[in-house]
């Protein structure tokens, strides 16, 4: 029989942490993170990282391995991660790959193609665009090619978008279809779990941890990583929660305004998330009524699984 690898996946706020933190309690399990800002340094609060004691209890993986201003993709990952399951497996315990982000999941579950070229005076040209008239030009000119990439993408993740561009002007075909026709077996059985919630109450939740991180110091956080002298333009710090309080602490939005910002630009990440996840029928879907819940969740994977 081969190796397991458990998947846990879902939408931001939805338990994935905790009914990992649950599964490593209760089988020999190691947690590998599909989060692509959790491996950076210094963004704690707004990634919702687990806590210091956690991270002692329960190994993980991919959490605070790169500088904000170094670069993480999804065939990285797939690549370091693959090793590392190996690695799990072969020390007999039981791999656990927890996250949000969409691609690096299907990366390390399907696998990623990247063996399309570069085109450097290509990329210069698009780069000038971007400077003189913003990332949603790029966004539009994708959205003329590949409406369907787009609509996985966000303006704001312009080196995506722009690869994607690279791609269509290399070959004539959209990048997906390279990632479609890209077949990838492995010596282990991936077998994938989501958390789903009721929208009402899944907002609830996220407006919920907003506050919650606020609270607990997003805003010295943000200020703290600026100190350090990252470019506030860095793509790690293009994401929900601290472009808005970059904004703030540039006096560009009040502190109402971006508080109520991070809570709706969390929703719609949320609603993005669901709509990746959802045409994957191998996700077995667990529908979460509250947080007490989740203990049982995860004693019907490690059931389903025969883990015990």
């Amino acid at each position: 029989m081969e190796p397991k690898v458990i998947v846990i996946a879902g939408p931001t706020c939805s338990g994935k942490t905790n009914v990992s933190l649950m599964l490593a309690e209760r089988i020999n399990a190691e947690i590998i993170s599909a989060d692509s800002r959790q491996v950076y340094r210094h963004l704690d609060i707004g990634t919702a990282k687990p806590g210091k004691d956690q991270l002692a209890k329960t190994k993980h993986y991919f959490i605070d391995i790169l500088e904000p201003d170094e670069e993480f993709n999804a065939s990285k990952f797939e690549n370091e991660a693959l090793a590392v399951i190996q690695d799990i497996i072969l020390r007999n315990k039981v791999p656990v790959v927890v996250g949000g982000s969409g691609l690096y999941i299907k990366a390390l579950v399907d696998g990623i193609f990247d063996a399309v070229g570069v085109d450097s005076e290509y990329r210069r040209t698009m780069n000038v665009m971007r400077v003189k008239f913003g990332n949603e030009f790029l966004f539009s000119e994708l959205k003329k090619v590949d409406p369907v990439s787009a609509a996985k993408m966000l303006p704001q993740n312009w080196k995506r978008v722009m690869r994607a561009l690279e791609v269509y002007h290399l070959t004539g075909k959209p990048i997906g279809a390279y990632h479609s026709e890209h077949k990838r077996t492995t010596e282990f059985s991936f077998r994938q779990y989501g958390l789903r919630w009721d929208r009402n109450l899944l907002y609830e939740n996220i407006e919920r941890r907003v506050d919650e991180m606020i609270e607990m110091g997003l805003i010295d956080e943000v200020r703290e990583i600026l100190k350090m002298n990252f470019d506030e333009a860095l793509n790690s710090l293009n994401t929900v929660g601290y472009k808005e309080i970059i904004s703030y602490l540039n006096g560009s939005l009040s502190l109402e305004r971006a508080i109520g910002l991070i809570k709706r630009n969390t929703r719609r990440y949320a609603k993005r998330q669901l709509t990746w996840f959802r045409p994957d029928d191998r996700i077995i879907w667990f529908d979460v009524k509250d947080k007490n819940s989740l203990s049982s969740i995860a004693d019907e994977i490690i059931f389903r699984e025969k883990l015990a």
